[in-house]
């Protein structure tokens, strides 16, 4: 199910749970108005009531709530959005930085004498993503991915995943720390 589908049921459900709880409600009146009846603190008459009034507060309660959730939800969109923008500022900035710094990394995955393979799992490691992320997004199993990874660090002659970030970013320094 895609996101505009989940909102869909979600908002189906919502009317859904708040329809028949005015039902309830709606219903409770119209009975005890077809009832008419003479004793108001009687059983019939206090249990009716009572399931209204539950009914009501409790269609008040969540449509609020709701209502509370889709303004939070509607914040971190607009967050999100502002951040997507953010990124994608920063990536067109940094094109032509990360288009070296990306033929530099192929420069060394070759020294290096990776396979193919390798070099796909030792790009995603850099980028963060762990072995079972790495397993799922190239359809290995997690211990495929596992023993590339070795293989990279064995070619390489690096002890892990931090060795193998460090070697490309440790000399990477802020223009404002290179001017001190």
């Amino acid at each position: 199910m895609g996101e505009d589908e989940d909102l869909l049921e979600s908002r189906r459900v919502r009317t859904v749970v708040l329809g028949v709880l005015v039902v309830v409600v709606i219903g409770g009146a119209t009975d005890l108005y077809s009832d008419a009846p003479t004793d108001w603190f009687s059983a019939h008459v206090v249990i009716e009531v009572t399931l209204m009034a539950v009914s009501a507060s409790v269609a008040l309660y969540l449509w609020r709530q709701w209502s509370r959730a889709a303004a939070r939800l509607a914040g971190v969109r607009a967050t999100m959005a502002v951040r997507e923008a953010e990124r994608d500022a920063w990536r067109r900035r940094a094109e032509t930085a990360l288009e070296g710094l990306g033929h530099a990394i192929d420069e060394q995955f070759t020294a290096w004498g990776l396979t193919p393979t390798e070099r796909e799992v030792a790009l995603l490691v850099l980028k963060g993503h762990g072995h079972k992320q790495i397993a799922a997004a190239t359809q290995r199993s997690e211990r495929t991915v596992r023993q590339h990874a070795v293989a990279v660090y064995e070619k390489s002659g690096l002890g892990g995943r931090a060795e193998l970030a460090a070697f490309f970013l440790e000399s990477l320094m802020l223009p404002s720390a290179r001017r001190q």
